[in-house]
This record gives C-alpha cells, structure tokens and sequence, in this order.
C-alpha cells in the first residue's frame, strides 16, 4: 500500500493500547458489514487482495477519521457500486429498485462462508528457481506503485538479510492490478532497526518482514 494507508513505522498516533475485554463489535451494523463483505467474497465477487485494496483507495481524511468497520462498510458500499449490485439511488432510499444482477456463484455457508475469500491456500507453482538464498543480504526495492503492494514505506531502499525461504505464493500485486493470479517466491527478510529508524532505534532489535521476490534485489 502507498500514502497514509501505509501507516507502519509512522510517529505521531500513540501507542496501540489493546483492550483485554474488547468485544468482537459494539453495534449491529458491525456485525452485518463484516458478514456481507465475507459473504460478497463467498460469492466470488472479490476476494481479499482487492479487498484490502479498496480499502486503501479510502481518501486519506476519511480513512484516518474512520473506525475500523466503518472502513469495511464503505468498501463494500464501493465494491458493490462498481461491480454492478447497487445503484446510487439504491443506496439512497435504502431498498432495491429493480431486480439485482445475479451473484456470481451461490454463496457458501456455515463455517465455510468466508473461506472463498480469505484463500487458505497460497501455495503456487514455482516460475523459476528462487533467485534468492537464506543468509543472503538483498535490498527491498524502493517501489511506489499505484496498485497494491505488500511492501512496506518504511522498508524500501533498505538493506536487509533472508532469513527464511516460505516457499512460492500468489502474488497479491498482480491479482488486483491485472486479474491474474501468478506465483513469486516468498522470503523473510530481517532487518537491523538501525537500519530503518536511524540512530534513534531500539539497540539491538529487528524487524522481520515477508516480502515477494520482485520487491527485493541484490544487495551492492
């Protein structure tokens, strides 16, 4: 992801202070935000790259003043008017105008409602041999695409070790940009904080990411 989406490593908004009590949601609407984004996905419409990037294509006012589902509601509000489900007017008045175009598959249910979107399975056959080895200092490229990325801001341009190998995966890139769902090789890389905070850095931690073979190149 790009811009204020891209939160990671950002000063400024305090510490993430987990509530041990905190409830799954506090209203109804939350609730029903997340069930119908899982069952649009069930249903073949999206699945969940394009999701998160739709979630990141929320203005920047709007997604910093936004609750958590609040942002799942205004996805799926977008999704749907792109994809042809609803209507302006529809969302308008609050009920249906005509008939609705068909789903693309029937929706499961029961404990397998989400699993057409959340994709358990990543695994994809290899394009080549992977070009990197564990122990290997690399780079993470400094990329800005205007699609979706799984590479971090505060990693890019960086210099960094593998650490582990975690095999060839669906290219979450490449599915929302083009359709296409292709494999690339997936590596842990580790970074020395130093390296990406400056001076200032904890001594002695780091940071360890999981990063697609085509974010990284050879370490000069």
């Amino acid at each position: 992801m790009n811009g204020v989406h891209d939160m990671g490593g950002m000063d400024g908004f305090g510490k993430v202070a987990p509530d041990l009590h905190e409830v799954p949601f506090h209203a109804d609407w939350q609730a029903r935000s997340f069930a119908l984004n899982r069952v649009m996905g069930s249903a073949g419409e999206w699945n969940i790259d394009v999701g998160r990037y739709w979630i990141e294509t929320l203005p920047p006012a709007v997604y910093l003043s936004s609750s958590y589902y609040r942002k799942w509601f205004l996805r799926l509000e977008r999704l749907c008017l792109d994809r042809g489900l609803v209507s302006e007017a529809e969302l308008a008045s609050g009920h249906s105008n005509e008939p609705g175009r068909p789903l693309k598959r029937m929706p499961l249910s029961g404990p397998q409602a989400g699993v057409a979107v959340s994709r358990p399975n990543h695994d994809q056959p290899p394009p080549a041999p992977a070009l990197f080895e564990v122990g290997q200092k690399v780079r993470a490229r400094n990329i800005h695409p205007r699609s979706h990325t799984r590479l971090p801001r505060f990693a890019r341009g960086r210099l960094g070790t593998i650490e582990r190998i975690q095999g060839c995966h669906t290219f979450p890139d490449a599915v929302v940009e083009s359709g296409v769902v292709r494999g690339e090789w997936l590596y842990t890389v580790v970074f020395d904080s130093r390296e990406l905070w400056g001076p200032d850095a904890e001594d002695g931690a780091t940071v360890s990411i999981e990063a697609f073979e085509p974010y990284l190149e050879p370490a000069r």
